[in-house]
């Protein structure tokens, strides 16, 4: 594909105003004219999403029929139907990892505390009181590939931190985060949206710098909006019609934003919320799900990672229809209608999977989509919640990583193989290539 334009803008074009600054996405005018988009540096570049879900899931339910590009979507897997050319289940993985050292302790429950910090590490988290796991897949890749935008990496999650875990023995950090910059630096995660987006897109980093832009009011586009004439009078058609859109996007999600904060400060009968977080599950998540789209969109960042609740949680999910508690849900003592319940509840985090992928796949980025052109991670340190195993683990990659993930196919590998091998090759796919990672073994086809 090669582009002729009027004009050619740098890729790292903003627009700024004191104290905000508003990256662009990519346009046609940051190519310069009659130059194929794959031989300048507008080239698009590889995003890596990485999702944890805790407690596992009902693997005869999970895992697909068939292998290779012949197989069927499995009933809790079934919401993925519309997004198969880019979606690859992985089975067989384990993350030996989550299991105890000897004479730390017995396992079991014990291993829903480990299990986060194992996801994206491969490593083991030692009990004690002070954190020791190691450095996580997101965090090699922001190192290699992440200083190229303004922000390497975001951590998101779903609940708050919870600094009274008790685990006697173990620190809180290894069921706070999947994150780990170092194998003793936990990174912190995010679950308020107002948060979020004042740091991808605003200087608002202190409570008193936050509260007062919420009391004046001003909308982060009102603050630079004087800017956009003079950026899009010389663009062409199209990218002006990019920009305007990209824009009522921004605008669109800093109004939610204010809204979710105006509702929960004017509901007296509620409990103190925390600013800026929508009070239903679905519509916290779409935010969440929205920013790191945007942020993808405006380089701002490639690599996010998201926990979509803790382990242990026992949060309740009334848009999947199952009013037990996530936890208590996952314990099904191996009888097949609460085994079938849970299956419920793993496809409702399926089906919200998918708005993050249509997200994707309709944001055009370069010569294709922003699926096209991200990998996205999806799954659990947990095999079955019941018995706290982790062999084999539920899951999958989506996307196209650039061309370098063929999707619309189920690959089965030899038992026990180490997730890590995933992550190492994960790691090659975004240009970020090292010898090993956690329990790594070698890398794999796929």
């Amino acid at each position: 594909m090669t582009f002729i334009t009027k004009r050619h803008l740098s890729r790292r074009t903003f627009l700024k105003r004191t104290g905000v600054s508003l990256a662009l996405p990519l346009l046609e005018s940051m190519v310069p004219a009659r130059t194929a988009l794959a031989q300048t540096a507008a080239v698009p570049k590889t995003r890596l999403g990485c999702i944890y879900i805790p407690h596992g899931a009902t693997m005869d339910k999970w895992t697909p029929a068939g292998e290779g590009t012949a197989f069927e979507f499995s009933e809790i897997l079934k919401p993925l139907e519309p997004f198969r050319n880019r979606v690859t289940v992985v089975s067989n993985l384990a993350h030996k990892g989550v299991a105890p050292w000897t004479g730390e302790d017995t396992g079991g429950a014990e291993n829903h505390v480990r299990a986060a910090a194992v996801f994206l590490s491969g490593a083991h988290p030692v009990k004690k009181n002070e954190a020791h796991v190691g450095v996580t897949v997101d965090q090699v890749a922001a190192a290699h590939v992440g200083q190229d935008t303004p922000l390497p990496s975001i951590e998101l999650s779903m609940e708050p931190l919870n600094l009274t875990c008790g685990d006697a023995g173990f620190t809180c950090a290894y069921r706070n985060t999947p994150s780990w910059k170092s194998a003793t630096l936990p990174l912190p995660m995010e679950n308020n949206p107002q948060i979020v987006f004042e740091r991808l897109f605003g200087d608002g980093s202190t409570d008193v710098q936050r509260q007062e832009r919420r009391q004046q009011a001003k909308s982060l586009l009102d603050s630079i909006r004087d800017q956009v004439p003079s950026l899009e009078k010389d663009l062409p058609a199209g990218d002006r019609r990019r920009l305007r859109d990209y824009l009522d996007e921004v605008r669109e999600i800093e109004r939610r934003v204010q809204q979710g904060d105006a509702k929960l400060s004017a509901s007296l009968e509620l409990p103190e919320v925390p600013s800026g977080i929508p009070v239903a599950f679905e519509d916290h998540l779409k935010l969440m799900f929205d920013l790191q789209v945007l942020a993808y969109k405006a380089d701002v960042t490639r690599i996010s990672t998201l926990m979509l609740a803790r382990e242990n949680s026992n949060a309740v999910y009334p848009g999947s229809g199952v009013r037990e508690g996530f936890h208590n849900a996952s314990h099904h003592s191996n009888e097949r209608r609460n085994m079938d319940q849970f299956a419920v509840l793993n496809q409702y985090h399926i089906k919200t999977l998918t708005y993050f992928l249509e997200k994707l796949r309709s944001t055009p980025d370069g010569d294709g989509n922003l699926l096209d052109h991200s990998m996205v991670l999806y799954g659990s340190s947990l095999s079955d919640g019941n018995e706290h195993d982790f062999d084999p683990l539920p899951v999958l990659v989506a996307g196209g990583a650039s061309g370098r993930l063929k999707g619309g196919r189920h690959v089965r590998y030899a038992p026990h193989t180490p997730m890590a091998n995933l992550l190492l090759t994960m790691l090659d796919m975004m240009g970020a290539r090292v010898d090993a990672i956690g329990d790594s073994t070698g890398r794999l086809e796929i």
